[in-house]
């Protein structure tokens, strides 16, 4: 996104970057077919379980003014507006928990004013839009979204920590308030007397628990060894929703032997009773409200306008992160011009207005990533059995990959120069092993090219960047309105079950989260994280820097946390998170290295390559282990896995522990087994070999501040042949 404050040039150029690649946002989903079902179910029932639990909340808080019918109405108008003429198709609109706090604090001043009251409620909140939504227009104009290109890992990190601590309060609250009678309640009814609220908890402790365990497994089930190819990946698209319905019937299981209301259900009136559609004509009463009240309106527009600011445009940025290598512009400035409206219609209409919601937004682009996987998996897997079948080399056979690759991807009027891209280089082990049976040029089969699992690693992440998800997931969260009677089949306590999957789900690749598990790994166990996949400041940057950098950034994020509990100022937390701008600036230079904080902290969501380390001797294997300082560093690739960092995999040369050196016979041998796993030097200090750290340093190890030579993208054949 181009930094610009200049008026109106920010949403000009959005637009302009949008509309050349919209009827692609359309033909690209239709192509899928009915693939595009699996992230739009994910993706609706990760959208439509929070907004009827905040509707509830708001049923309770507002005395039933707003209920989840409102709730659901907002979040399916807004998403479906957004799908069709907004500017980030894969930004998910919702209507989020900071504007029901902010509601249930607006009715609560309200109630305790005579000349507002009950009655004026909603119209008084219809004023609170019509600032908030001319705020947004202001700051829309003026470029203020330009702000978010300075906010690195550190601050997108610790707001998506929070927001999954927030989910998994809500499901532990929830799971407490399961052992309690509700509020509005006859505590007379059998139902509420202290041992079937007991059964009543702990029965929603196993609906929680197992909805929780079953759903979390049920998303990797494309690795499960039992089962067909089909059927597993039918119960990875799909399995999240099944296992509501799932858990649902089970519920019913007990229903002769117990009270009516165990276990607890959701709870709304139906849109077509009486008290449902009260609101809709509030833009009558709205000349109704004092003037003092009318100007007074500004101050929570105030809050509400620099909430809905900060997430919207951090939950688009999460969505569209650097990792997800998207093809398409964005569009902040003019994503927030179109809040603006939303916010001015949903206030005349007299419901809460909706914004763009963490996790949902990531969680939808992931899941179309996982589409475009497969749909590119599919295709790559039968052109590389075709070409097996003809006796093709190995090298004819990843040319045919890469044609099939090239045709997969639709040609863009408009497209980012850097974006031009293809295959991942083959394996080393891979190479060695077809070179080893005679000539690189015979035929290959199966046991040297495991299509199954090689083509995996060789696809680089993409995402199906299109409209159709988010348009149909909108109508569903609508038609959530008609369906509402048997919505209010589902226990509460699935709810919270589901809550806590969208905490857990929104953990996997935050690397904060990662460095957290690395505080409380064992340092005798700390060389596996090493040999596997692993960020580049594992391997750069001491532990004890590691460990300062997260114990700061824990303790911002336990403070902003801590904020979301104090009344009123706990809708404040999005100003300390914008905080972090100028503290990563200024502040934090000041107690870090620079070439530190840009492995901890790039923006851009990058980081630097990890410096090459030059081993003098370590036995390993009965075999010496050596990094040549002109060349002999061979990294196997750069994976990307959907996450915020690059990860590398080392493969590093094992010579014979014969007198004989590489330099005197001119041969390295390299074993394929070796470097078919992630490998770091550091491996051997951990373990209490002998390494540049803990012996004499080596001339290009990170210690002394040299940077040897960069050989990335060198082949190994032509590294050691230099050599």
């Amino acid at each position: 996104m181009e930094e610009t404050f200049v008026p109106f040039r920010g949403i000009k150029n959005d637009i302009q970057g949008r509309l050349l690649c919209y009827k692609q946002d359309w033909t690209g989903g239709f192509k899928a077919g009915f693939r595009i079902l699996a992230p739009t179910t994910y993706i609706f029932f990760a959208s439509a379980i929070p907004v009827i639990s905040f509707g509830e909340q708001l049923e309770r808080n507002t005395d039933g003014v707003l209920t989840a019918v409102q709730t659901l109405v907002s979040t399916a108008v807004c998403g479906i507006i957004h799908s069709i003429i907004g500017g980030q198709p894969l930004l998910i609109l919702g209507v989020a928990e900071p504007t029901v706090i902010m509601y249930t604090f607006m009715f609560t001043f309200a109630k305790q004013r005579p000349d507002l009251g009950r009655e004026l409620f909603l119209a008084w909140t219809g004023w609170v839009c019509v600032w908030t939504a001319a705020l947004l227009f202001l700051l829309a104009i003026l470029g203020a979204c330009s702000i978010i290109n300075r906010f690195t890992r550190v601050a997108g990190e610790l707001f998506g920590m929070l927001i999954a601590m927030l989910f998994m309060q809500q499901a532990i609250k929830g799971l407490v308030d399961e052992f309690r009678i509700p509020k509005r309640e006859d505590t007379t009814l059998t139902e509420f007397m202290p041992s079937w609220r007991f059964a009543n908890g702990m029965f929603a402790l196993v609906l929680s628990f197992g909805l929780l365990l079953t759903a979390l497994r049920s998303r990797k089930a494309r690795s499960w060894r039992y089962g067909s190819g089909w059927v597993r990946s039918l119960v990875a698209d799909y399995g999240v929703p099944l296992m509501v319905l799932v858990w649902t019937a089970i519920s019913y299981i007990p229903t002769k032997s117990v009270p009516e209301g165990i276990p607890r259900r959701l709870f709304s009136p139906n849109p077509w009773s009486p008290g449902a559609y009260g609101n809709w004509t509030v833009i009558k009463d709205m000349l109704n409200v004092p003037i003092l009240y009318i100007l007074g309106a500004f101050i929570p527009a105030t809050m509400i306008a620099v909430l809905y600011y900060f997430d919207h445009s951090v939950a688009s940025q999460l969505a569209q992160q650097k990792e997800f290598n998207l093809r398409k512009p964005p569009s902040f400035h003019y994503d927030l011009l179109l809040l603006g409206f939303l916010t001015l219609m949903c206030g005349l209409l007299g419901i809460p207005p909706s914004n763009g919601v963490i996790p949902q937004s990531p969680m939808h682009t992931k899941s179309l990533a996982t589409l475009k996987h497969q749909l590119l998996r599919n295709r790559l897997v039968a052109t590389a059995r075709e070409s097996i079948q003809t006796n093709s080399s190995l090298g004819q056979l990843y040319g045919n990959m890469q044609e099939a690759y090239q045709q997969m991807q639709t040609p863009l009027v408009y497209q980012e120069p850097s974006s031009a891209r293809g295959l991942k280089e083959l394996k080393e082990s891979t190479v060695q092993l077809a070179s080893s049976m005679g000539s690189f040029d015979a035929p290959v089969d199966e046991t040297v090219f495991d299509v199954d699992k090689e083509i995996d690693d060789l696809l680089p992440v993409e995402v199906k960047e299109q409209r159709v998800s988010n348009l149909l997931q909108a109508v569903m969260v609508g038609g959530c309105v008609a369906a509402m009677p048997a919505l209010r089949m589902i226990p509460t306590s699935v709810l919270w079950g589901y809550f806590a999957f969208m905490a857990i789900e929104s953990l996997p690749g935050n690397q904060f989260w990662e460095r957290i598990l690395l505080l409380f790994t064992a340092p005798s166990r700390r060389y596996k994280v090493l040999e596997d996949y692993h960020a580049t400041f594992v391997e750069t940057v001491p532990f004890k820097t590691i460990a300062m950098f997260t114990v700061f950034q824990t303790t911002y994020l336990l403070l902003c946390f801590g904020i979301t509990w104090v009344p009123i100022a706990g809708l404040l937390f999005p100003l300390l998170i914008m905080l972090l701008v100028p503290v990563r600036q200024y502040v934090l230079p000041k107690f870090f290295k620079g070439v530190h904080l840009q492995d901890l902290d790039a923006a851009d969501y990058e980081e630097a390559p990890a410096v090459p380390f030059n081993i003098p001797e370590g036995e390993l294997g009965g075999g010496r282990l050596s990094f040549a300082a002109d060349g002999g560093e061979i990294l196997d690739g750069i994976i990307t896995r959907s996450r915020g960092e690059i990860k590398h995999m080392c493969s590093p040369k094992v010579t014979s522990s014969s007198s004989a050196t590489p330099a005197k016979d001119g041969k390295v041998l390299q074993s394929p087994r070796f470097s078919e796993k992630a490998y770091s030097p550091r491996v051997g200090e951990l373990r209490g070999e002998r390494t540049p750290r803990s012996g004499g340093r080596g001339p290009h190890s990170p210690m002394t501040g040299e940077v040897g030579p960069s050989h990335l993208g060198i082949s190994p054949r032509k590294s050691a042949s230099d050599q």
